[in-house]
């Protein structure tokens, strides 16, 4: 991020940033030289997948800028009981977000020793140098199956997680690429980012994560070409 913001400001750019998967308590990007943080609140600020909102965080001049030439164009769409929810989801953020990192970090490295997997795309197993940045990870990942799996199957079959393709709540979610890829007629974003139809991602929630894990086992067994 150093890099990159330095690059901008010698040219006058500014920058911005989601950090909603991160989230202040893994990273904090106005720290390293990014001029707005963006997050989708929605996710792990509200913790709950109950409510729909986003938030810019920045400095005074930026924030002022922003009111004055597009919040009166557009608007503003929260609400003081969406706000109300937000508040509450940040007093349980820095206790929430570790329990998702622990508890995904514990799948990933079992499905990654897993015969039916291939391979596992988890940041934790990455070597980039942006990582440098990060205090932690979330608990939002995905693998790889191999041919003889029928992910259909082995979605339908699982019960603690849930279909959707939102993340950051307390329940654990799933959804198949081959979903995302087929839904949309044409190239969507996951075609054009060469995402593998064998993908399956994983929003790991709160639940024990040894009734994850027996689910995900349970879910390979009915999945069985």
């Amino acid at each position: 991020l150093e890099h990159l913001t330095r690059l901008a400001k010698e040219q006058g750019i500014v920058t911005t940033i989601d950090n909603s998967w991160a989230t202040p308590v893994f990273q904090k990007p106005i720290s390293h030289g990014v001029d707005l943080v963006l997050h989708s609140a929605s996710k792990y600020l509200s913790g709950h997948s109950d409510t729909v909102a986003g938030v810019v965080a920045g400095s005074a001049a930026h924030i002022k800028h922003i009111n004055e030439q597009t919040y009166s164009q557009l608007g503003g769409k929260l609400s003081p009981f969406e706000g109300w929810l937000l508040l509450r989801g940040l007093r349980t953020l820095p206790l929430r977000l570790p329990h998702h990192m622990k508890s995904g970090l514990t799948l990933a490295e079992r499905l990654k020793a897993h015969g039916k997997v291939e391979r596992v795309n988890h940041p934790a197993y990455s070597n980039h140098p942006g990582k440098k940045t990060l205090a932690g990870y979330a608990g939002l990942f995905s693998f790889e199956v191999t041919e003889d799996v029928d992910i259909p199957a082995f979605v339908d079959a699982l019960k603690y997680f849930r279909i959707g393709v939102s993340w950051g709540g307390h329940e654990s979610l799933v959804v198949p690429a081959k979903a995302s890829l087929e839904q949309t007629p044409g190239i969507n974003s996951m075609a054009r980012f060469g995402v593998s139809p064998r993908t399956i991602r994983f929003n790991v929630g709160l639940e024990n994560v040894e009734d994850l894990w027996a689910d995900i086992a349970q879910a390979f067994d009915k999945s069985k070409k």
